[in-house]
């Protein structure tokens, strides 16, 4: 059966929970939760940017309940921030989506002196979803993270870019960034296995959105101005992109089937999963590495400055 947003069951009196709603996938999602009823807090960096994704969100849909929390990823402090204002505010979360990233910009630091993709895509979500992990916990919620086809392109991921020397090799955008999306999709792996092990009623997905035209294929490459690899991701995304409407399918399916159970990662059905229709698809065996993951949790544990004890 082919799922569509049709399939998604009435939300109202949910509360979700979504990182990077300012465009892109992140407001096409949040666009057709409020449509099936759901509470809406979200995060961004810019208060302008957000006054005008909420505008549209009333606009279409008025009445909803939306609340804006301001977060930069890129910074484990504020992460931490937010996400400890978040989890003192609500009692409740049903639905977190770990959406907001950034792609292939320059070699550029986070406040912190991590590499920006592995420091935000990574680090800061693990910051924001530890300061949250008690009411989820106690909600049962759902949390859905979200990784990429570029997983695929890596074999590991170097876990020196997650220690305050950083790692010592040559930095290649495109490399940095499969290995950013791979640790989500390690990150979410894991969780499920340590929810489970818990005996634990958290149910822990990811998501792709396959080759969607969004604000990632734009703002990252273009970090300090211009450049060929950003003037090449512009030319490709005009020809071959689905629209951000679609790669926002597979996050909703995440969020809201009920047949989910937890470990499951869901991505497009056509043209080698670059767009279409969403369904379950698989994920290398490095995704399902459980030494790495081991590794990696404990190597983010120590970035954060933190446990984070499921």
């Amino acid at each position: 059966m082919t799922w569509s947003t049709d399939d998604i069951p009435d939300l109202t009196g949910k509360r979700v929970v979504l990182t990077g709603v300012t465009g892109g996938l992140g407001l096409a999602t949040a666009l057709e939760l409020a449509r099936h009823g759901a509470d809406l807090v979200v995060t961004a960096r810019d208060d302008a940017k957000a006054d005008d994704a909420v505008a549209r969100i009333s606009s279409d849909t008025p009445g909803t309940g939306i609340d804006v929390v301001a977060l930069d990823l890129a910074s484990l402090a504020d992460a931490r921030r937010a996400g400890a204002e978040v989890a003192k505010t609500y009692d409740r979360i049903d639905v977190l989506i770990n959406n907001a990233g950034i792609m292939i910009p320059p070699r550029t630091q986070t406040v912190d002196g991590y590499e920006l993709q592995i420091g935000t895509n990574h680090l800061g979500h693990f910051a924001w979803t530890a300061e949250l992990w008690p009411v989820l916990r106690a909600s049962d919620a759902r949390v859905v993270t979200v990784s990429s086809m570029a997983h695929t392109a890596v074999k590991g991921i170097d876990l020196r870019s997650l220690t305050p020397e950083g790692s010592p090799r040559r930095y290649r955008r495109w490399t940095s960034y499969g290995e950013s999306k791979l640790a989500n999709l390690v990150f979410a792996v894991e969780l499920d296995r340590r929810v489970k092990a818990a005996g634990s009623g958290v149910v822990s997905v990811a998501a792709h959105p396959g080759y969607a035209s969004t604000n990632l294929t734009k703002t990252g490459p273009t970090v300090g101005g211009l450049s060929l690899p950003g003037i090449a991701v512009h030319q490709i995304t005009k020809v071959i992109a689905q629209s951000a409407t679609a790669g926002s399918w597979p996050l909703l399916m995440a969020a809201t089937d009920p047949a989910l159970t937890g470990g499951e990662y869901v991505g497009p059905t056509s043209l080698g999963g670059w767009r279409g229709r969403p369904r379950l698809v698989g994920m290398t065996s490095t995704a399902r590495d459980e030494a790495l993951a081991t590794a990696l949790w404990a190597a983010s544990e120590d970035a954060i400055g933190e446990a984070f004890p499921v």
